[in-house]
């Protein structure tokens, strides 16, 4: 049994399996009342009339106070308090009148499990069955009726509790591992964002370089060509000369467009800017108090190496701040004569660098470093803060 259900329920496939929906506990309350009615109906005629018109008018109380606790419609704050109030009422009239009525509570115990906390269901499942109980002795009352009553209802008020917390403790399951899945299924939609979104840079960094290594460096090559051709005509063919110029002027056109596709096409924080200005600005994001430092005289390196660098200090900084729980993160680029060293370290929680499978993006940090022909080195331990390093060619 579960408690109301949402104002919008799950499609069919993900609907949870106790939840049967108003129309299936309108079934089931159904089948059970037509039975115990007609087991009234049969029995004594003397106390047939009143047990009917109890059972009878507990119909329009499910319908119009019990059943909106449970499928979705408003109840108000003391709704469950009064429709258990009347369902004990009306039950208590008709049971006190045939102990037939007992056999209702099969259909009543299971609403209580419906609406109420599943504590609160149990202590009122056991009430309802030695409420029956009390009633049957005090319609008849002998040491044997005692007996039988009681012992009937210690059974059913045993197994009403027994059997509500293994029921409740199945939902519970249940429901942590739907929160579970649905993790899951945020965490893969979140991946594959973000690998869509990695292979959509990938692919941008490749065009890059691939323009900047082809065609860029092609129109330079034409345009000194051309320069040279120039410089040998000596204006002694004029015709010849101004075609030259032409394609002179054609080629310089073509290499700057080639360059704004280069620009265009790497990220945004290298656009009309250094490294060293790109980290810095990265380092002076709000959150995590962050420094830089620079060492070395820097210089121009290639795109692809720059983007390397830029990507490993963006990774490093979101581990410090997701993971780490740090107080203080520092960036250093350094220039040394043949390779550029990125140091990102700080001072949180740390961690074993051998037992992290999966997480913190170390592996592709390594894969990218390694195809820009460079290391990247973790030096890491619980408590004692992280430091993340990468040295480059350049």
């Amino acid at each position: 049994m579960t408690g109301p259900q949402a104002a919008c329920d799950p499609p069919a496939d993900r609907r949870n399996a106790w939840e049967f929906g108003g129309l299936g506990w309108d079934i089931f309350y159904l089948v059970v009342f037509t039975a115990v009615l007609a087991i009234v109906l049969t029995s004594t005629p003397g106390s047939t009339v009143l047990a009917a018109a109890a059972m009878v008018a507990l119909v329009p109380w499910y319908l119009l106070v019990g059943r909106p606790l449970w499928t979705g419609g408003r109840a108000g704050r003391f709704q469950p308090a009064i429709y258990v109030i009347g369902l004990f009422g009306l039950f208590g009239v008709a049971q006190s009148q045939n102990p037939q009525v007992w056999f209702l509570a099969f259909a009543i115990s299971p609403q209580l499990f419906a609406f109420l906390h599943e504590r609160v269901a149990m202590v009122l499942g056991v009430a309802l069955n030695f409420f029956a109980a009390g009633l049957q002795v005090w319609r008849y009352p002998t040491a044997g009726t005692a007996a039988v009553a009681f012992g009937v209802a210690a059974a059913g008020g045993s197994f009403s509790v027994f059997f509500g917390a293994w029921v409740t403790r199945i939902i519970k399951q249940s429901q942590e591992r739907a929160g579970v899945i649905d993790q899951l299924e945020a965490t893969r939609t979140e991946l594959a964002a973000a690998q869509h979104e990695a292979g959509r840079l990938a692919e941008r960094q490749r065009l890059a370089a691939d323009i900047h290594d082809t065609l860029a460096q092609g129109f330079t090559s034409i345009l000194m060509l051309i320069q040279a051709a120039q410089a040998d005509l000596d204006g002694s063919h004029p015709r010849a000369g101004r075609h030259l110029d032409l394609a002179a002027a054609a080629a310089r056109e073509n290499l700057g467009e080639a360059r704004a596709l280069v620009g265009a096409l790497s990220p945004a924080q290298l656009a009309g800017s250094t490294l060293p200005d790109a980290l810095r600005r990265l380092s002076a994001a709000p959150g995590t108090p962050e420094s830089f430092a620079l060492s070395g005289t820097p210089r121009p390196l290639p795109m692809a190496t720059e983007v390397v660098l830029l990507r490993v200090c963006q990774e490093a900084l979101a581990n410090a701040r997701k993971h780490a729980a740090a107080h203080c993160v520092t960036v250093r680029l350094g220039y040394e004569p043949d390779a550029v060293r990125l140091e990102v370290s700080d001072d949180g929680a740390g961690f074993d660098p051998d037992q992290v499978s999966g997480g913190y993006g170390l592996g592709g940090m390594r894969t990218r470093v390694a195809e820009a022909g460079g290391t990247v080195t973790v030096c890491s331990h619980p408590g004692a803060g992280t430091q993340v390093s990468a040295m480059v060619p350049g």
